[in-house]
């Protein structure tokens, strides 16, 4: 398992451009001097509402494993802790 942070890998690509910005124009309505002026306006799409709604959810996930940092730590203290050299070098292997 590779962990990339917040980032995605290289290979993936989110396409960013979701937001469509439009200029609407309205009257003004508080003199009827027929002076308009322009709004903006953003609508985002669903796909970067469901990307927004992602990135919190991930934000608001702990950095660590706290409890599984204790346990590991522990086993290397009493000892007990056992490395596996075959499953290392297979998962080397893998990643070249």
């Amino acid at each position: 398992m590779k962990i990339h942070g917040n980032k995605l890998p290289d290979s993936q690509e989110i396409n960013l451009n979701t937001q469509k910005i439009s200029k609407t124009k309205v009257q003004d309505k508080t003199t009827k001097s027929g002076k308009t002026t322009s709004i903006d306006k953003v609508e985002i799409s669903k796909e970067g509402k469901k990307v927004a709604e992602l990135m919190s959810a991930i934000d608001q996930l702990p950095i660590t494993r706290e409890e599984k940092i204790k346990a590991i730590k522990e086993a290397i203290e009493s000892g007990n802790y056992q490395v596996d050299s075959l499953k290392i070098a297979q998962k080397l292997i893998n990643e070249l």
